[in-house]
């Protein structure tokens, strides 16, 4: 299907940036539509890794806290995966953050999915992986982050990880998405 961009302005450009647009696109009936404003808030595309342990069937997350997810009484605080801007490639990315949010030095790294996760307004895409690791060891009762960050590192038995997500405690959406794939894949086999 056809897109035609009429006009396209920076409207911020900061850490992130903000797009204003006008545009016309075809309809599904084979006509363009009016010409319609739109903006595309561009933070950049997210690498997130689910850290797996087999031994003890749990999953190692971080908590931190999240200034929009505090906004109208929000939690603030939030159980989530490992993930971090795309900047140079996913799985340098990838490995560098699981290092520097949890300490947990990975290998490998297994493809899960990719997803959009507000595309009315925004163009990053998350890339979620699955990572193993083996024992808590060296970063018991550790905190973690580089800058401003005050990680919290937590190992969850996959039970628990998933009455967490039924009762709310686990609200992040690329965590829920990456949870359910790695239930998926071992009940797969």
């Amino acid at each position: 299907m056809k897109v035609i961009i009429k006009d396209s302005k920076r409207e911020y450009d900061g850490f992130f940036k903000v797009d204003k647009v006008v545009l016309q696109h075809e309809k599904f009936d084979g006509s363009m539509s009016k010409d319609i404003d739109r903006l595309n808030f561009n933070r950049g595309d997210t690498v997130a890794v689910i850290l797996y342990n087999k031994i003890n069937n749990s999953v190692v997350l971080i908590r931190q806290f999240r200034y929009p997810a505090y906004v109208d009484d929000g939690p603030g605080w939030l159980i989530e995966c490992v993930a971090g801007i795309k900047d140079n490639g996913e799985v340098l990315v990838a490995k560098k953050e699981v290092l520097e949010e949890t300490g947990y030095k990975i290998e490998e790294l297994k493809y899960l999915t990719r997803f959009y996760p507000s595309p009315g307004g925004c163009s990053e895409i998350i890339s979620v992986y699955l990572a193993y690791v083996e024992g808590r060891g060296e970063i018991e009762d550790k905190y973690f982050g580089t800058g401003n960050e005050d990680i919290q590192v937590i190992e969850i038995p996959l039970v628990k990880a998933f009455e967490m997500i039924m009762n709310g405690e686990i609200c992040d959406g690329k965590t829920i998405i990456g949870l359910f794939h790695l239930r998926d894949k071992l009940e797969k086999g």
